[in-house]
């Protein structure tokens, strides 16, 4: 959302951190995040995130594809996950309801995420640069991204908070399999409806745009990401969330994967 993360008052410098732990099971492949989020001056966004990606049968398949006679055993990577790093900035470009032309704008947030893969570089290396010759050019990057989002206090009379955004980013499968060598852009967004003071549904959505070839049986093209998801705010001030979500993804490398689900906990402090 546009929403930066706990802004706090004008009284303050800081407001507070906020923490969230997310595991999604993708099937044959998994995720873990953590991640830390501070806003300074109700206007700027810091946020840090480690994403550790279970590759699953994706080794196994590498071997099984490289068996020659001069290799009998396959390419080995000698690696079962790739660690994604995220350092993010956000700014806060216009207010919600800021009025031009008569209009209640809504909020409108400016981002820059720097990503840095661990692992993807040393796994195209032992490939002899087979990623490369499909349109991985490094092992870090940064994505661009510009969301508006907007709050209706009464649609069927219940709270709905809508998000549209745009993304410029270099990035395979969100970096987890490295970086191509061009900008393009993609479309993400969702919408929020409490269902009560503490119960939220939400859908979400993430365009793909595969920088990279495909590899028969190894590397497939993207799929957009969806998500269906159910939150639960566990105590009265709203500052711990319990979200679940099934998120049913496609193509991720080398297999599909359209029956996993998604656990964040989340305290604001």
């Amino acid at each position: 959302m546009a929403y930066l993360v706990n802004p706090g008052d004008e009284c303050h410098v800081f407001g507070k951190p906020a923490v969230s732990l997310s595991y999604v099971n993708l099937g044959r492949k998994n995720l873990d995040a953590i991640a830390v989020t501070e806003t300074v001056f109700q206007q700027i966004e810091f946020g840090y995130a480690a994403n550790r990606f279970g590759l699953g049968t994706l080794p196994m398949d590498i071997r099984d594809a490289t068996v020659s006679q001069t290799n009998p055993t396959g390419i080995d990577i000698e690696q079962s996950d790739v660690w994604l790093h995220h350092f993010n900035i956000r700014a806060l470009l216009v207010k919600e309801n800021t009025c031009f032309g008569g209009i209640a704008l809504p909020a409108i947030t400016a981002g820059v995420h720097f990503k840095y893969n661990d692992g993807i570089g040393d796994i195209n290396q032992k490939l002899g640069g087979a990623l490369s010759d499909i349109g991985y050019r490094d092992a870090n990057s940064q994505d661009y991204t510009l969301t508006a989002t907007k709050t209706f206090s009464k649609a069927f009379g219940r709270p709905l908070i809508a998000t549209a955004g745009l993304r410029l980013s270099e990035a395979a499968n969100l970096g987890y399999l490295g970086f191509g060598g061009s900008y393009r852009a993609s479309f993400e967004g969702n919408l929020v409806y409490l269902l009560r003071d503490r119960l939220a549904l939400a859908y979400e959505i993430r365009q793909k745009t595969s920088p990279y070839g495909e590899i028969a049986g190894l590397i497939g093209d993207e799929d957009t990401w969806q998500a269906l998801d159910i939150v639960l705010l566990l105590n009265e001030h709203m500052h711990t969330t319990l979200a679940a979500a099934w998120v049913p993804v496609g193509t991720l490398a080398n297999t599909d994967e359209n029956g996993g689900w998604f656990l964040q906990l989340k305290h604001e402090f």
